[in-house]
């Protein structure tokens, strides 16, 4: 029967594996999948789970770079028995069916707890690994022994009572906490798991005192009564209904007041979704008559759920297994936290391909399942759900989130996260946790549980003791007493002192003339040319708002109050010590008071930029949204410190009345004196109206006389305040209606219904902003807000501009300066890459020493050299050539060919004097001087030449052999820069003219040489050398001549080997190819002396190759100058691996250049003209493999470990190769692809 029930899911699932392949046929690589199959209330179940699982395995067979010799398929098996429970008996059933019939490599599941158990056991029976991302308990921990194999790639308790315990040190909650769990002891008992992972972690915090409340009933009496004496720190887990109705019982016996916390445990987020999430629930609302008890009693409550990855993929793989979902199973998957659990087993099955790629590439196989599994742990691996952080246990490191309840809009919102790779918890920025009682709740009462606090328990006092208690009550009464008329002394004197007293004639008028119009009543906001942002004028007017004076060399503001005269009744002095004794940073400052007749008037601060309604209706100044609020937060602070203060409202509050100072801080300002308030003048009666469109209705409705102002008449009149900054019209603006003053004040008093309001025309993103308008201007003074509620509300608006206006104006010039030292550091950084472009370019067309001397403006001197040997050769034929073939086609030809002489010529300690037509010169021994190595370096580069004109195509003429004829001699020549413009750098003497005769004089195919050129040869002994006889030459008589016919090679391992005429046709020096036998497990990293370097690794695993590293020369002291045999270097070599057939161990040694090769990737080829190049550096590299480069990872593209891009030459002198064991100099390689950095050339 189980047989039966595995087979239609198994061809499906190996169907669509091999449909869906995009390798080559290979091994199978087999996962055994044992999840449950229907029931999708777990959230590991087929339908949830295998979409993601699918994906993961196409993407593997996809990919290249992971198992590239394998094709991965899947085994299915259903854990569920036949009522549709996740089984401990059919999980392992179908482990072993899968386990008889398909031998699978590894087990992806169970997700339950007691069918993961025996699965686990049974998979470390058969050493085959086993990965989940469910089974969370905290026995899984035990990975030394019966389940060593298993790896967890999503949640468990273990890391939630870590999380806890990280909780307890944060709230300082060290010494008891509670567990309590409904024992339902069906299924899987998640509740039971959760809580042990907290009991089991718990006790870490300093020996806390764990108590473990397991429950089933509901009389929730007794258990809250258990609670009151056990614990204030409770942890809940079980159903939301049976948690509410716990949460209510708390609530009617007083224990959500602030004395306790409850915290409750519902990791998939089931009572409640965040806000992205499309049905939001309150987990207090079950629409019965509790709801507003519950929701009172849930404010001590806090949820712990899981943290829901915010990586832009996983929403992307959230819309596909959606789809899937639907499509294969019909099944509609809902957002949740559930679908992490989708997410993980994606990242396993990736995490697990990763490992076998990796074990495979260091040797292993697939049956080595406990480097597999190792391979795992302690590691970070980037998949669908973020940053997957596995521990050395094989656990993921998991986030967690905490919830608090906003008792506003009743609804839980995030207020912290925990990271579990940093084990630390962060606090939301603008969040807050409300305590029920505002204070952490303790979680020992102060008393202790059984009232044994020695502080808290009564005693007995003696008589003694009982007098000792008077006395210091008695004196503590006299100190009062004391303090007290001491105050009221001191009160009597300052209100007699008339500190607030200003003489008239201490007042100076002010000359705004005098001051540039940039002082007293005329002012402005401009900021004469500059830019601050915000604050934008093109115009420089000046606005006249308030008289000003000089008062003790000051600039203050003067009112003049329209009395006759002041009474200083004891009211008035007080009011007046109440305007000095205010004092805050968004109020003017009160300076004094002028009671002489009839020059009554009161003195403040003056604050340069004028007031709100000046700057508002300056059109010339720009207000962003950012200085709105600035100004709007100063108004509301200034409101709240006066009416927290002994003045306690304003009373006449508008926007006139709201200064900016040079700061661009906004104060009020006419706070106060109620005394001096003059009674309004009925002269004008529109201004009379017009100065009450702030005041609130009830107070409109008090007459025309003076009235007192309250708090709730400060809300609305900032409420039309707040309508001028939004709009920035006419104060009361009302939107296609003209009314006078009057008609406004009018239909205010009458109270209409709806209120007769201004308008509130703002854009749908500040719907905000209009709802706290109208709360302010409400009708019913009760149901406007104070000033307290709306500094709450402003800062949930504008949380990204929580800081003043100058503040924000640093903060921009800061970011300004910052952004212009990245400029001038990248402008640098350009400039010093031009700069070593352009020196490069200098060191190719002169030496590097003579550049130098140029680049300083010093005059380059001319230097003999006593001994150099000259390189000379043409085409024979060329002429006939070039007549025969276009211009193109001329330069073509000597554009390839010169690419590959050049690309040979790197390679030698040589220096290109220049080319004429088809003339090609080349000396060594000079700028340099190398002793005697010039007449082998020159011998050398003229054999390597030779081989590759005879490989070399002309594109236009594939058939016609291009022949070279190169003449050598060796002698001294003077060397020098010669001319200003386009300065050369030129050889003089008659060793330049002997060896062009020596080129003229020579034959196709041949390299002539003089007997100077051969006498240095001699004294290498591996050159080969034919007598040519005496020769005629034009001015020099009969010279005897020689041919270089090869080089004799020797190794200093022993082999020998003969080099005629350049490489051989095998793409060696000579004759047969050389070998050598290495033994086993061999490793090396050499310098051979020509810029390669040999990395060997274990024959027994074919696991070795040779990269070439730049050019570089040799000096003559070098110690690969004086290894054993004729030749002091050997040539340019580099080691294969061998031919099918050859022994095991063989090596072969290949010549190769150590110039610039073509690299392989597209980017790197270039049209057909250079085809020429290609096959002269192919014709170097002869029968050479490209293999994958040693110690890089399997994923990367393959490439050489060493890569030079193709056509560019590369200095003429070069630092040493660097020296070390293979893992060294790997590491000190460039990335595969990259261009290889520049090398330094030597000094002069």
């Amino acid at each position: 029967m189980r047989a039966t029930q595995l087979w239609p899911m198994e061809v499906v699932v190996l169907a669509w594996a091999l449909s869906q392949s995009g390798k080559a046929a290979g091994a199978n690589l087999t996962l055994a999948v044992v999840l449950p199959l229907h029931n999708t209330t777990y959230p590991w179940a087929w339908p949830r789970v295998g979409p993601a699982v699918e994906l993961a395995i196409q993407k593997l067979n996809a990919r290249p770079d992971l198992l590239p010799d394998h094709q991965v398929q899947m085994i299915f098996g259903s854990s569920e028995n036949a009522q549709g429970v996740c089984s401990d008996i059919m999980a392992p059933l179908a482990a072993v069916d899968i386990k008889m019939a398909h031998s699978p490599h590894a087990f992806l599941g169970p997700g339950c707890v007691y069918a993961t158990a025996p699965v686990g056991r049974y998979t470390r029976h058969w050493d085959l690994p086993l990965v989940t991302a469910a089974a969370e308990a905290i026995g899984f921990d035990n990975k030394r022994d019966e389940f060593a194999l298993l790896t967890c790639t999503g949640p468990s308790h273990a890391k939630l009572g870590e999380f806890v315990v990280s909780l307890s040190q944060h709230f300082n909650w060290t010494s008891r906490a509670m567990l309590l769990y409904w024992n339902d002891n069906l299924e899987d008992r998640s509740c039971f798991f959760a809580v042990e992972g907290l009991y089991m972690q718990l006790p870490s915090v300093q020996n806390m005192t764990i108590e473990d409340v397991p429950f089933m009933s509901t009389n929730y009496t007794d258990l809250v009564q258990y609670i009151k004496q056990k614990a204030r720190i409770v942890y809940v887990c079980c159903a939301a209904n049976i948690f509410r109705a716990l949460m209510l019982q708390a609530h009617r016996e007083g224990l959500t007041a602030g004395d306790y916390a409850f915290f409750y445990i519902d990791l998939f987020g089931t009572t409640l979704r965040s806000s992205k999430f499309p049905d939001r629930t309150l987990p207090w609302r079950h629409g019965d008559g509790d709801d507003g008890a519950a929701r009172e009693a849930y404010k001590a409550v806090m949820l712990i759920t899981y943290a829901e990855p915010q990586n832009p993929e996983y929403h992307l793989f959230l819309q596909h297994i959606k789809r899937t979902s639907q499509e294969q199973f019909n099944f509609t998957l809902e957002d949740g936290l559930e679908n992490f659990i989708a997410g993980a087993f994606h990242d396993g099955v990736m995490l697990y391909a990763q490992a076998v790629n990796e074990t495979l590439a260091r040797g292993g196989s697939l049956a080595n399942s406990t480097a597999i599994t190792l391979q795992m742990r302690n590691r970070t691996f980037y998949g669908i759900t973020g940053a997957l952080r596995i521990d050395q246990n094989g656990d993921r490191e998991m986030d967690h989130t905490l919830w608090d309840l906003d008792p506003v809009r009743g609804e839980f919102e995030i207020v912290a996260n925990y990271n579990g790779t940093t084990k630390k918890i962060e606090m939301v920025p603008g969040k807050r946790i409300h305590w029920p009682g505002d204070a952490i709740p303790r979680d020992v009462p102060f008393c202790g549980f059984e009232n044994n606090n020695p502080l808290c328990q009564k005693a007995s006092f003696s008589l003694l003791e009982i007098l000792s208690l008077v006395m210091t009550l008695l004196l503590f009464g006299i100190i009062v007493t004391a303090f007290f008329a001491y105050r009221k002394m001191k009160l009597e004197k300052e209100l007699a002192s008339e500190f607030w007293r200003v003489s008239w004639e201490d007042v100076q008028s002010s000359n705004l003339e005098k001051n540039l119009r940039s002082t007293g009543s005329k002012i402005t906001l401009s900021l004469r040319g500059s830019n601050y942002g915000s604050l934008l004028t093109t115009e420089g007017q000046f606005q006249v708002y308030a008289k000003t004076a000089y008062y003790k060399g000051n600039l203050v503001a003067v009112k003049h109050m329209n009395q006759k005269r002041i009474d200083l009744t004891r009211d008035v002095l007080f009011e007046l010590k109440h305007m000095r004794d205010v004092q805050n940073k968004h109020l003017t400052r009160f300076i004094g008071t002028c009671i002489d007749p009839p020059n009554i008037c009161v003195l403040t601060e003056y604050c340069t930029r004028g007031s709100l309604q000046d700057i508002l209706e300056n059109d010339s100044i720009t207000l962003d949204w950012m200085f709105r609020y600035s100004l709007t937060s100063d108004i509301i602070k200034g409101m709240l410190f006066l009416h927290n203060s002994v003045i306690a409202y304003h009373g006449n509050l508008k926007s006139s009345n709201c200064v900016v100072d040079s700061r661009f801080v906004l104060k009020i300002t006419d706070y106060g004196l109620e005394s001096f308030r003059q009674a309004p003048e009925t002269d004008d009666l529109h201004a009379l109206f017009a100065k009450k469109l702030w005041t609130a209705p009830e107070l409109l409705r008090l007459g025309t006389a003076a009235c007192p102002g309250t708090q709730k008449g400060d809300v609305y009149s900032f409420g039309i305040i707040l309508q001028e900054i939004a709009l920035r019209n006419s104060v009361f603006y009302v939107e296609g209606v003209d009314l006078s003053p009057k008609e406004i004040i009018e239909r205010v008093k009458k109270g209409e219904q709806p209120p007769f309001r201004p308008s509130t025309n703002l854009p749908s993103n500040l719907e905000e902003v209009v709802h706290l308008m109208q709360r302010c201007w409400a009708e019913d003074p009760q149901e406007r807000p104070d000033f307290q509620h709306i500094k709450s509300m402003l800062r949930k608006f504008n949380r990204e501009n929580s800081s003043n206006l100058l503040d924000t104006l640093l903060s921009r010039m800061e970011q300004y300066a910052n952004n212009l030292e990245e400029l001038v550091e990248e402008r640098t950084q350009a400039y010093l890459e031009e700069k070593r472009k352009a020196e490069a370019l200098l060191y190719q067309i002169l030496p590097h020493s003579v550049a130098e001397q140029l680049k300083r403006g010093e005059t380059v001197q001319a230097e003999a050299f006593d001994s150099v040997t000259i390189y000379f050769s043409d085409i024979v034929g060329f002429t006939a050539l070039s007549a025969e073939s276009t211009p193109m086609q001329v330069v073509a030809l000597l554009n390839d060919l010169y690419t590959c002489f050049d690309a040979i010529i790197d390679n030698f300690d040589v220096y290109k004097v220049e080319t004429i037509g088809d003339a090609y010169m080349v000396v060594s021994g000079l700028p340099v001087r190398n002793g005697r190595l010039h007449a082998r370096e020159i011998s050398r580069m003229s054999l390597a030449l030779l081989e590759a004109v005879r490989n070399f195509k002309i594109h236009h003429r594939p058939e016609q052999q291009l022949k070279l004829r190169i003449g050598i001699h060796s002698g001294p020549v003077c060397a020098g820069v010669v001319g200003l413009k386009m300065p050369r750098y030129c050889l003089f003497g008659d060793t330049v003219n002997t060896a062009s005769r020596m080129e003229s004089n020579g034959e196709a195919l041949k390299i002539h040489l003089s007997a100077a050129t051969k006498g240095i040869l001699e004294e290498f002994g591996c050159f080969e050398l034919d007598l040519r006889g005496d020769i005629e030459m034009k001015g020099k008589g009969k010279l005897r001549t020689y041919w270089l016919t090869g080089e004799r090679v020797s190794s200093t391992r022993g082999t020998r080997g003969r080099m005629r005429g350049g490489l051989n046709s095998e793409g060696g020096y000579g004759g047969s190819p050389q070998k050598q036998t290495r033994g086993e497990n061999s490793a090396c990293a050499k310098e051979n002396g020509h810029g390669f370097i040999e990395l060997r690794h274990s024959t027994s695993s074919s696991e070795w190759h040779c990269r070439p590293l730049p050019p570089f020369p040799r000096p003559a002291s070098s110690s690969l100058a004086r290894r054993e045999g004729a030749c002091h270097s050997p040539p340019p070599s580099s080691y294969d691996r061998p031919e099918e057939g050859e022994e095991a161990g063989a090596w072969e040694r290949r010549p190769l250049p150590a110039g610039p090769f073509p690299s392989p990737a597209p980017s790197h080829t270039r049209s057909s003209p250079s085809s020429n190049f290609r096959s002269c550096a192919a014709g170097w590299g002869a029968r050479r493999r490209t293999l994958p480069p040693p110690f890089s990872p399997p994923h990367r593209p393959r490439a050489p470990l060493f890569s030079v891009p193709p056509f560019r030459r590369p200095r003429k002198r070069a630092q040493r190769l660097p020296t070390g064991s293979p893992a060294s100099l790997a590491a000190q390689a460039p990335p595969p692809g990259a261009e290889a950095p520049p090398r330094e050339p030597p000094a002069p």
